[in-house]
């Protein structure tokens, strides 16, 4: 009896656990015997490696193999484990030194001439490996580049099954074949944010926008079709600081995970997502029956996520996201595992007032009723709302300020990046010392503690709100929130009333 092991990750959500795939052949009839909980397409790797196997020069014996994925309880899924099962399959017939496979965690899948073809997730599983202390990950010649990513690694890129053989000492001759490249084009540019100059009037919600980039706030834009909602909402990504090297691995591992493939530059450029607004609750914040795929607010993360026509959402779906909204983690809860992914984005929402979109506007008149419109908003509910930071309505642009548009100009994308990054400059200084970075990921307690209280008599106006209902609890630590990031714009040492009366202002804008 002969007994080969190699290594391969099962991932779970951003993470990934160390599988340990072990071989088996003995004498019994010819048989291949995957188990250790592989999904479908996990069990349909036997028919892949053993025609891989064959059409590469290494064909396996006619005999019985038991293939074993430890742990057992462990769910497995996807094509990704095919080179590890075809490389200890091939120490346990000692074609291959057992002692180099079994220190090398492998990723790949098999075509059936023996290419190896790139798989989603390569990345937090290679990041996952370097954590369980393996240095060496055997990839794909596509995943190569992704795989380098991750600091630490020694990535060993192979074409194909055979390659991966002759690393192994396999005694054979190389036979060049083309790679395979990788699950998506890396090259493909997202589309241009444009530039904050472009915005025309609404001077209250450019410096909304400001102060959305420069804290971290959510934003809320209420108002007609046409007044600028989504022009607005565009332009945050281009407001906010490129992505430190920690958070711009993330994001990429997200983007691995989601199969979109990696960038290979503007990687620190924060992500933007936009969803239909038919998107579903597992759209949304990730789902499904077998893989645990992230959502549109996961591959946000570190970014924006917007929510155009927000009413439009399936409620089931906007409420999902208050969790994550205060946690800024999501977990995906299943009968046999739970995968977490990381879940910090701005939500920008934006909707129209009403149905025909016309309430409140000076130059058109509204057709719906009362009832109407209280429904349509309804859709938003409270609790959601309460979590958003900054709401505020904005009105269409008039014919006067398009003539002075270009005289007077506006804020420019990059001088609003410069003083954004002064502000959170200041906040970082403050925060030196605690797990926050932004002054929304601040807890309520610290703000009112005395490391974080604002001068005295600032809290005035804002103390009376709470008192008469108009701010929850959570609400009246947000406009403290915010208040400090108008603080760190105005170069000021502690909110004072001014700025607390203007997040305030900033909070009721939409009311």
């Amino acid at each position: 009896m002969s007994l080969g092991r190699a290594h391969s990750v099962a991932l779970l959500g951003i993470d990934g656990a160390i599988v340990e795939i072990e071989a088996d052949v003995s004498s019994n009839l010819p048989a291949f015997v995957i188990v250790g909980l592989p999904d479908a397409a996990l069990g349909e790797a036997r028919d892949r490696v053993r025609a891989a196997c064959g059409n590469s020069g290494l064909a396996l014996p006619a005999r019985k193999l038991t293939v074993n994925l430890s742990p057992a309880a462990l769910p497995k899924h996807g094509s990704a484990f095919d080179l590890g099962i075809a490389m200890a399959a091939l120490a346990a017939e000692g074609v291959v030194s057992a002692e180099s496979v079994a220190g090398a965690v492998h990723l790949g899948e098999l075509g059936l001439d023996g290419r190896l073809r790139p798989v989603a997730g390569v990345l937090p599983a290679v990041a996952a490996a370097v954590r369980a202390g393996f240095g060496t990950v055997v990839v794909p010649t596509g995943s190569a580049a992704e795989a380098a990513l991750v600091p630490g690694a020694r990535v060993i890129a192979c074409a194909s099954l055979r390659d991966a053989a002759i690393h192994h000492g396999a005694e054979l001759e190389p036979v060049p074949v083309e790679a395979l490249p990788a699950l998506a084009s890396a090259e493909v540019a997202e589309p241009d944010p444009g530039d904050l100059a472009d915005v025309i009037g609404n001077r209250d919600a450019v410096e909304a926008l400001l102060v959305a980039a420069a804290g971290g706030h959510h934003l809320f834009l209420l108002g007609p079709p046409g007044a600028g909602k989504t022009m607005l909402a565009t332009r945050l990504p281009s407001l906010l600081p490129t992505l430190d090297a920690e958070a711009a691995l993330e994001v990429a591992a997200i983007r691995s995970l989601a199969g979109r493939g990696v960038p290979t530059a503007d990687r620190a450029r924060p992500p933007f997502e936009a969803p239909h607004h038919t998107a579903s609750a597992a759209a949304i914040v990730g789902g499904g029956s077998g893989v645990i795929r992230p959502g549109a607010a996961v591959r946000a993360a570190h970014g924006v996520l917007f929510l155009d026509e927000a009413p439009e959402f399936s409620p089931v779906a906007l409420d999902a996201l208050r969790q994550p909204l205060e946690s800024g983690v999501i977990r995906i809860a299943r009968a046999n595992a739970t995968a977490r992914f990381p879940a910090r984005f701005q939500l920008v929402l934006a909707a129209n007032p009403c149905p025909c979109g016309n309430a409140g506007s000076r130059d058109t008149e509204c057709v719906c009723t009362p009832f109407a419109r209280r429904r349509y908003l309804g859709r938003l509910s409270g609790p959601l709302l309460d979590r958003v930071d900054l709401q505020l309505r904005v009105a269409r642009v008039t014919a006067t300020q398009l003539k002075r548009a270009g005289d007077t100009g506006g804020l420019d994308s990059a001088t609003a990046r410069a003083r954004v990054a002064t502000a959170r400059d200041r906040a970082a200084v403050r925060l030196a010392g605690t797990p926050w970075r932004t002054n929304a990921e601040v807890p309520g307690s610290w703000l009112r503690s005395r490391a974080g209280v604002a001068q005295r008599g600032a809290t005035t106006a804002l103390d009376r709100a709470l008192e008469r209902g108009v701010l929850t609890m959570r609400g009246y630590d947000r406009v403290l929130r915010v208040a400090w990031t108008l603080a760190d714009l105005d170069d000021e040492p502690r909110p004072g009333p001014d700025q607390v009366g203007r997040a305030l202002l900033l909070r009721r804008a939409a009311a």
